[in-house]
């Protein structure tokens, strides 16, 4: 490992760097998951993580990872290779990016969202995965939108539970989609 790790940082047991990676000033890395102490976080080659960002436990990231300034990246999530996730943007848990996904700043990216390869998501988009919140049933029946290949996300979309965005389609800036 030849990690270049900011003396601010906080990096957790059971965090792997590949070569090359860049952790700067104020970043955690590694944030241990309740009742899961021991999951291993894994960062690829050629990765930069800029201030203030978070990465959960559990986390499998590929080569060539970039984020903006506050990122924050929940536990057990899958990213490929050479994907950016923007400043302010949150992707919670249980979501897997594929390579060349690109999170603009201010994106809402909720558990069981699936973004296939070369994904763009513009800024300031939400996307939901709960169509009945607060019933005692919601938390057995989340389904976070799936973005097929190459689709394109313009900027404050909402994307509602369980959309399919087509391969290559593109979503207008601000709209609401509520159907495939």
């Amino acid at each position: 490992m030849n990690a270049q790790i900011s003396p601010t940082a906080v990096i957790h047991p059971h965090v792997k760097f590949g070569k090359n990676v860049i952790v700067e000033d104020f970043c955690v890395i590694g944030v241990p998951v309740n009742g899961q102490p021991n999951l291993e976080t894994t960062i690829g080659d050629d990765s930069h993580i800029r201030s203030h960002t978070v990465i959960y436990a559990g986390n499998q990231i590929g080569r060539g990872f970039r984020t903006g300034n506050k990122a924050n990246i929940r536990e057990l999530n899958e990213i490929g290779d050479d994907v950016s996730v923007g400043t302010l943007s949150i992707i919670e848990h249980h979501v897997r990016l594929e390579d060349k996904v690109r999170v603009h700043s201010g994106v809402f990216i909720p558990e069981y969202s699936i973004l296939r390869a070369g994904a763009w998501v513009g800024p300031g988009v939400v996307m939901t995965n709960a169509r009945y919140p607060n019933l005692p049933s919601t938390k057995h029946n989340l389904m976070g939108p799936e973005l097929e290949a190459g689709a394109r996300i313009g900027a404050n979309a909402t994307l509602l539970p369980g959309v399919v965005i087509g391969r290559d389609a593109l979503v207008g800036a601000g709209a609401v989609v509520t159907k495939n």
